[in-house]
């Protein structure tokens, strides 16, 4: 099937399309991580992005639907160099791209896009399937919202409040495109979580008398999630607060803090961070935005700094208790000992 994918500044890659004919837009991003595609193409944080895949050969094994994070692919569109058509085991990922209208290109040089995208920063981009239709591929990449101008987060939470019975400390989750890998660290410690949509006021969150509050990951720019920053905000020094990801921005700007947009963000399995008592770790991540550590307000201390950029990647201030990190600790694509050091001292600030 033929297929063009188009660049707002004027590019535009022929490849072999592979899902339905179709069209899609969003703004172009990477991540570096060499398996977990499935996780990666269902994390609700890929909302109103096209997710391109540096590493080359993708659907290698198939659609691993146990690990999925959401029950369904919220990347906009899938770019990628080689497509596997007949993986080890499972079923193969361009049918199940068929079965659920998704739309992907293959056979594209991701090497050269990636140097470009970080030479030149994220872009807004195009697909189109079915056509070679560059120039349409190309006014549709321009003409796409800008991601800072979206409110994605309502499209990703959860409607209404639910519960997962656990027997250990009750703690409220501020769902703002949560993934299954948060509610399986929490509730294999005991958590008994009490979850909430993003728009969820203070007091509806003390009503169920937490023993904390998380916040979670989610979609597009943190500016849009003013109803959770507000909510943060009334609650700061009341209960323990917790978040990763979308979760340690909103904690950020709750707190007065300023924040920016990164040139072309922090994604994949792979990324150095490095804690206060010298320990390098490696991380998974998903961020594009990032906390402006010198505008933390005085008492908030820097708990994890990238090794790449020098950017912030954690703080916490003990005396309002809260205590957050900028990459995802719940992955664990190779190390498990991040997963282990967040949660398990966000439950011993909980007891």
């Amino acid at each position: 099937m033929k297929a063009v994918l188009g660049l707002e500044n004027g590019q535009y890659f022929f490849g072999e399309g592979f899902g339905v004919e179709g069209k899609t837009s969003g703004e172009l991003v990477f991540t570096t991580q060499m398996t977990g595609y499935m996780e990666a193409l269902t994390d609700p944080g890929y909302h109103g992005q096209v997710l391109l895949f540096t590493y080359p050969l993708i659907g290698n094994y198939g659609v691993d639907r146990e690990n999925f994070q959401n029950p369904r692919v919220w990347a906009e569109g899938c770019v990628i160099h080689e497509l596997c058509r007949k993986p080890a085991q499972s079923s193969p990922l361009h049918t199940f791209f068929e079965e659920n209208g998704l739309i992907g290109v293959a056979g594209i040089d991701t090497r050269h896009l990636t140097i470009s995208i970080r030479e030149q920063g994220t872009v807004r981009a195009a697909l189109v399937t079915g056509s070679d239709d560059w120039e349409a591929a190309v006014d549709l990449a321009q003409k796409s919202p800008d991601i800072s101008s979206r409110s994605l987060i309502p499209d990703v939470s959860c409607k209404k409040p639910w519960h997962q019975p656990g027997n250990g400390p009750r703690i409220a989750v501020l769902d703002l495109g949560i993934k299954a890998n948060i509610l399986k660290s929490l509730s294999s410690r005991g958590g008994d979580l009490h979850v909430f949509p993003h728009d969820t006021k203070a007091d509806e969150i003390l009503a169920c008398r937490p023993d904390g509050l998380f916040i979670s990951n989610g979609p597009g720019d943190p500016m849009q999630a003013k109803a959770a920053i507000e909510a943060v905000r009334e609650l700061t020094g009341q209960i323990p607060i917790f978040g990763t990801c979308m979760g340690n921005l909103v904690c950020g700007l709750s707190l007065g803090a300023d924040y920016r947009k990164m040139k072309f963000g922090h994604r994949g399995s792979n990324q150095p961070v490095r804690g206060t008592d010298g320990r390098i770790l490696i991380t998974s991540q998903n961020h594009g935005f990032v906390i402006d550590d010198q505008t933390l307000p005085e008492g908030c201390r820097m708990t994890y700094v990238n090794c790449n950029d020098g950017t912030l990647e954690g703080f916490e201030d003990s005396s309002l208790g809260i205590c957050c990190v900028q990459f995802v600790p719940e992955a664990h694509a190779g190390p498990c000992e991040m997963e282990r050091e967040y949660f398990d001292k966000m439950f011993r600030r909980m007891v």
